[in-house]
């Protein structure tokens, strides 16, 4: 993997970051329920944690395999946006079911990458 393409991947997850926060804080307090705010909240704070992992990881090594930047990129993906995808479909009123047993699958992914990386430098 490209040290151009965990930078940039992450820069993009980490802006994301910081929009969805914002409309979290802002267009979304008022139609969600604190619960589901919480829950949106934890989906922003792990994208941005792990947008800045690859970061540092982008910027400071050469040799990142790409196991651990596909875990960790799936891993986002899986986890935060299938909690922001339940969060809006239940606010809605229609829950989209199908997308609880993805979060854990994504939580999974970013333990593996954690995993992944810790092998590495060892």
């Amino acid at each position: 993997m490209t040290q151009q393409i965990v930078i940039i991947t992450g820069s993009i997850f980490g802006m994301l970051s910081v929009i969805f926060g914002a409309f979290g804080a802002h267009a979304l307090k008022k139609i969600l329920s604190p619960e589901q705010l919480k829950s949106f909240e934890t989906g922003v704070k792990y994208q941005m944690y792990h947008a800045i992992v690859l970061l540092v990881l982008g910027f400071n090594f050469k040799d990142i395999t790409s196991p651990i930047y596909w875990c960790f990129t799936a891993g986002i993906l899986l986890f935060s946006f299938s909690i922001y995808g339940l969060v809006l479909s239940s606010a809605k009123g229609k829950k989209l079911r199908f997308l609880g047993p993805i979060t854990p699958i994504g939580g999974l992914l970013l333990v593996v990458g954690w995993f992944l990386l810790l092998i590495h430098f060892w």
